[in-house]
């Protein structure tokens, strides 16, 4: 989730970029000599270059398990995620599990219907209203523009 929120924005938060070798065995990252990495309880970081485990991930987080792996080389990007950036994250989530998909409950094939005295119109992306139904991007455009980097 938090992944494709920071690939639209172009912006990864990030404070040091870490490179070498690096393992993952028992859950845990560290170096390949058995290091730890520089990172605290709860904060993001991102690995790039694992063959199982690429993403962004937070450390300690129980739900984030990351699948052992042997030696890789790599690099490990620390974050810096501000709170509303992550609070921003789950509000989309749940707007795409309401409002996203075809088998959504409140998901309609028509962007306006009358009907009896009654009318409604739904959000519709780009220029003169296109038809196309509104996108989670299209809806939190205005609150996700101060971290998108251009």
């Amino acid at each position: 989730m938090l992944r494709e929120r920071c690939q639209y924005l172009r912006n990864w938060f990030e404070r040091e970029k870490l490179q070498g070798d690096f393992v993952i065995s028992s859950g845990a990252l560290t170096y390949a000599d058995g290091t730890a990495l520089p990172l605290v309880s709860g904060q993001y970081y991102r690995i790039i270059g694992s063959l199982l485990n690429d993403g962004v991930h937070k450390l300690g987080d129980a739900q984030d398990t990351l699948t052992d792996e042997p030696e890789f080389s790599g690099a490990v990007w620390s974050m810096a995620v501000p709170p509303v950036v992550v609070e921003l994250a789950g509000e989309m989530a749940d707007w795409e599990t309401k409002y996203g998909g075809a088998d959504s409950a409140t998901m309609s094939p028509f962007t306006s219907e009358s009907f009896g005295g009654y009318s409604y119109s739904k959000a519709s992306a780009g220029a003169g209203g296109s038809g196309s139904q509104a996108s989670v991007y299209d809806v939190y455009a205005a609150r996700l523009a101060p971290w998108r980097k251009i």
